[in-house]
């Protein structure tokens, strides 16, 4: 997958409309991602805006407090609008400004539009109230609600051409998205049980004398919640050091995008490892300057170098 070439016609007006309402849905409302694509020329910016307002209803539709029959029906219908995206049948004048952005950014990149029918499949796992036994099984939900979106915005980023191992790229980007996603997970243990939803293994929960939930601001009685965090905070890195080698394989301001949104969440995964209890207190988050500091260290290419010549010392 190697990135877009050639040039395109000038968006038209209700196209530019369409991703300033994007535009303005992921600044409000996802402030780590939009720390990320403003890194990116305006084309992939925009494109990517589109995938988040896209993504972020479909989110919505789940968290929301509708009955679980009406979500399943919004969310089957969301699915229709994505099979009519697909088959370019949204009009530029459509008074959906998400489907037309959606629409004009998949004409122009190749992305892979069934990884939203797969983010879709996921929020349907969240509506049944579905629970995971292993890691194996969290896996598979953490594929379809966040290792899917890594895949679509590789669709926008592409490769490289002539990059060394580009056709693992799709595999990294997906890891790089469990990474992400478990990091979220573990940000918000407190926040998902008082919604009655528990993510992580029953087996880890087990293991750790965790099985009770997370109910209160300190830990189950008895329990080693440490010790659960700190299990969880490894596997998480292990899957970023995965994840990362996805970052020489992009041009320098794709991977800075990737470098500044996984660094964000990488530093939210030190702080969660220092104080574990913190997640049971409140979101862990870091402060603005702290981004800004991500930011211009994805910019700079520190961690893409870091990433090549850690694979040259392994191939030597």
């Amino acid at each position: 997958m190697i990135r877009a070439v050639g040039s395109h016609p000038p968006a038209s007006a209700p196209v530019l409309a369409a991703y300033g309402y994007c535009e303005t849905v992921t600044g409000q409302q996802a402030r780590n991602f939009a720390y990320g694509i403003r890194l990116l020329p305006t084309a992939e910016r925009r494109a990517m805006s589109a995938l988040y307002a896209f993504s972020r209803r479909v989110d919505d539709i789940g968290d929301g407090a509708l009955a679980d029959d009406v979500k399943v029906a919004r969310l089957e219908d969301t699915r229709a609008l994505l099979s009519r995206i697909r088959d370019g049948a949204v009009d530029e004048d459509d008074t959906d400004p998400v489907a037309v952005a959606l629409a004009h950014a998949a004409g122009r990149f190749p992305i892979p539009l069934g990884g939203l029918d797969e983010l879709i499949d996921g929020v349907q796992m969240d509506v049944r109230g579905e629970t995971y036994e292993t890691w194996d099984d969290l896996k598979a939900y953490c594929r379809c609600v966040a290792g899917a979106i890594g895949r679509l915005s590789l669709g926008v980023f592409g490769t490289e051409p002539g990059a060394r191992g580009a056709e693992r790229a799709p595999e990294y980007a997906d890891t790089l998205g469990l990474a992400l996603q478990l990091t979220n997970i573990l940000r918000d243990v407190r926040e998902d049980a008082e919604g009655g939803r528990t993510y992580l293994p029953a087996d880890d929960l087990a293991k750790f004398g965790c099985s009770a939930g997370f109910s209160g601001p300190t830990p189950p009685e008895g329990s080693d919640f440490a010790g659960l965090v700190h299990f969880e905070v490894r596997r998480a890195r292990a899957l970023f050091a995965e994840g990362y080698r996805l970052l020489p394989l992009l041009d320098r301001r794709s991977g800075a995008c990737v470098a500044a949104m996984a660094g964000i969440y990488r530093r939210l995964l030190d702080r969660i490892e220092r104080d574990p209890e913190a997640v049971l207190r409140g979101r862990v988050s870091l402060p603005g300057r702290e981004k800004a500091y991500v930011a211009v260290r994805g910019l700079s290419g520190l961690d893409t170098r870091h990433v090549t010549r850690r694979a040259v010392r392994r191939r030597a």
